[in-house]
Protein backbone atom coordinates (compact mmCIF):
# COMPACT_ATOMS: atom_id res chain seq x y z
CA UNK A 1 0.00 0.00 0.00
CA UNK A 2 2.97 2.30 0.63
CA UNK A 3 3.97 2.03 -3.05
CA UNK A 4 0.39 3.00 -4.05
CA UNK A 5 0.74 6.09 -1.88
CA UNK A 6 4.15 6.92 -3.43
CA UNK A 7 2.81 6.40 -6.97
CA UNK A 8 -0.16 8.68 -6.26
CA UNK A 9 2.08 11.37 -4.78
CA UNK A 10 4.48 11.20 -7.74
CA UNK A 11 1.58 11.40 -10.23
CA UNK A 12 0.39 14.61 -8.59
CA UNK A 13 3.83 16.18 -8.25
CA UNK A 14 4.73 15.50 -11.88
CA UNK A 15 1.61 17.42 -12.94
CA UNK A 16 2.36 20.29 -10.56
CA UNK A 17 -0.61 19.48 -8.32
CA UNK A 18 -0.05 20.07 -4.61
CA UNK A 19 -0.25 16.66 -2.90
CA UNK A 20 -2.65 17.27 0.00
CA UNK A 21 -3.70 14.29 2.13
CA UNK A 22 -7.06 13.96 0.39
CA UNK A 23 -5.61 14.35 -3.11
CA UNK A 24 -2.98 11.69 -2.38
CA UNK A 25 -5.69 9.38 -1.03
CA UNK A 26 -7.70 9.70 -4.24
CA UNK A 27 -4.64 9.63 -6.52
CA UNK A 28 -3.49 6.41 -4.84
CA UNK A 29 -6.85 4.82 -5.61
CA UNK A 30 -6.71 6.04 -9.21
CA UNK A 31 -3.11 5.22 -10.20
CA UNK A 32 -1.45 3.59 -7.20
CA UNK A 33 -1.25 0.17 -8.84
CA UNK A 34 -0.09 1.57 -12.19
CA UNK A 35 -3.24 0.43 -14.02
CA UNK A 36 -5.61 2.68 -15.97
CA UNK A 37 -9.17 2.88 -14.73
CA UNK A 38 -12.52 4.51 -15.36
CA UNK A 39 -14.33 5.80 -12.29
CA UNK A 40 -17.30 7.91 -11.38
CA UNK A 41 -17.16 10.32 -8.47
CA UNK A 42 -19.48 7.99 -6.58
CA UNK A 43 -17.39 4.86 -7.21
CA UNK A 44 -14.20 6.65 -6.14
CA UNK A 45 -15.97 7.95 -3.01
CA UNK A 46 -17.08 4.39 -2.16
CA UNK A 47 -13.54 3.04 -2.71
CA UNK A 48 -12.11 5.66 -0.37
CA UNK A 49 -14.79 4.90 2.22
CA UNK A 50 -14.08 1.15 1.94
CA UNK A 51 -10.51 1.72 3.03
CA UNK A 52 -11.63 4.01 5.86
CA UNK A 53 -10.36 7.24 4.31
CA UNK A 54 -12.50 10.21 5.27
CA UNK A 55 -13.20 12.17 2.10
CA UNK A 56 -16.54 13.81 1.42
CA UNK A 57 -18.34 13.28 -1.89
CA UNK A 58 -18.05 17.03 -2.56
CA UNK A 59 -14.28 16.78 -2.09
CA UNK A 60 -14.16 13.87 -4.54
CA UNK A 61 -16.04 15.92 -7.15
CA UNK A 62 -13.80 18.96 -6.60
CA UNK A 63 -10.65 16.85 -6.70
CA UNK A 64 -11.66 15.07 -9.91
CA UNK A 65 -12.32 18.48 -11.50
CA UNK A 66 -8.87 19.70 -10.35
CA UNK A 67 -7.25 16.53 -11.75
CA UNK A 68 -8.99 17.10 -15.10
CA UNK A 69 -7.88 20.75 -15.13
CA UNK A 70 -4.29 19.60 -14.51
CA UNK A 71 -4.49 17.12 -17.41
CA UNK A 72 -4.31 14.06 -15.14
CA UNK A 73 -7.74 12.73 -16.08
CA UNK A 74 -10.00 12.71 -19.11
CA UNK A 75 -13.70 13.25 -18.46
CA UNK A 76 -16.02 11.09 -20.57
CA UNK A 77 -19.68 12.07 -20.60
CA UNK A 78 -22.29 9.37 -21.05
CA UNK A 79 -25.90 10.37 -21.72
CA UNK A 80 -25.03 13.98 -20.91
CA UNK A 81 -25.78 13.22 -17.27
CA UNK A 82 -23.11 10.78 -16.12
CA UNK A 83 -19.39 11.54 -16.06
CA UNK A 84 -16.68 8.93 -16.00
CA UNK A 85 -13.07 9.86 -15.34
CA UNK A 86 -10.32 8.03 -17.21
CA UNK A 87 -6.69 7.93 -16.09
CA UNK A 88 -5.66 7.28 -19.72
CA UNK A 89 -5.59 10.79 -21.15
CA UNK A 90 -4.52 9.79 -24.67
CA UNK A 91 -7.20 10.03 -27.36
CA UNK A 92 -9.02 6.71 -27.56
CA UNK A 93 -12.59 5.43 -27.97
CA UNK A 94 -14.67 3.81 -25.25
CA UNK A 95 -17.25 1.07 -24.92
CA UNK A 96 -20.15 1.89 -22.61
CA UNK A 97 -21.78 -1.30 -21.32
CA UNK A 98 -25.38 -0.12 -20.87
CA UNK A 99 -26.47 -3.19 -18.88
CA UNK A 100 -23.74 -2.65 -16.31
CA UNK A 101 -23.20 1.11 -16.42
CA UNK A 102 -19.52 0.44 -17.03
CA UNK A 103 -17.00 2.20 -19.28
CA UNK A 104 -14.02 0.39 -20.83
CA UNK A 105 -11.43 1.24 -23.45
CA UNK A 106 -12.17 0.24 -27.05
CA UNK A 107 -9.37 -0.66 -29.47
CA UNK A 108 -8.22 2.62 -30.99
CA UNK A 109 -6.51 0.98 -33.96
CA UNK A 110 -9.89 -0.16 -35.32
CA UNK A 111 -11.43 3.33 -35.26
CA UNK A 112 -11.24 5.41 -38.43
CA UNK A 113 -12.69 8.90 -38.56
CA UNK A 114 -12.63 9.89 -42.21
CA UNK A 115 -13.56 13.51 -41.69
CA UNK A 116 -15.15 16.05 -39.43
CA UNK A 117 -17.40 18.97 -40.24
CA UNK A 118 -15.84 22.42 -40.16
CA UNK A 119 -16.25 24.18 -36.84
CA UNK A 120 -18.64 27.14 -36.90
CA UNK A 121 -17.12 30.60 -37.30
CA UNK A 122 -15.33 31.70 -34.17
CA UNK A 123 -14.98 28.14 -32.82
CA UNK A 124 -12.38 25.41 -32.98
CA UNK A 125 -12.69 21.66 -32.49
CA UNK A 126 -10.98 20.78 -29.22
CA UNK A 127 -11.68 17.05 -29.01
CA UNK A 128 -13.76 14.26 -30.48
CA UNK A 129 -15.15 11.78 -27.97
CA UNK A 130 -16.25 8.38 -29.24
CA UNK A 131 -18.45 6.27 -26.97
CA UNK A 132 -19.73 3.02 -28.46
CA UNK A 133 -22.76 1.74 -26.58
CA UNK A 134 -23.04 -1.99 -26.02
CA UNK A 135 -25.74 -4.27 -24.70
CA UNK A 136 -25.32 -7.98 -24.06
CA UNK A 137 -27.22 -10.18 -26.48
CA UNK A 138 -30.25 -11.93 -25.02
Amino acid sequence: MQSHHANGTRWLEEAGVRPTRQRVTLASLLVGDGQHRHVTAESLFEAAKAQSDSVSLATVYNTLRAFCDAGLLQEVMVDGTKSYFDTNTHDHPHFFWEDEGRLTDAPAEKLVIAGLPDAPDGAEIVAVDVVIRLRRKA
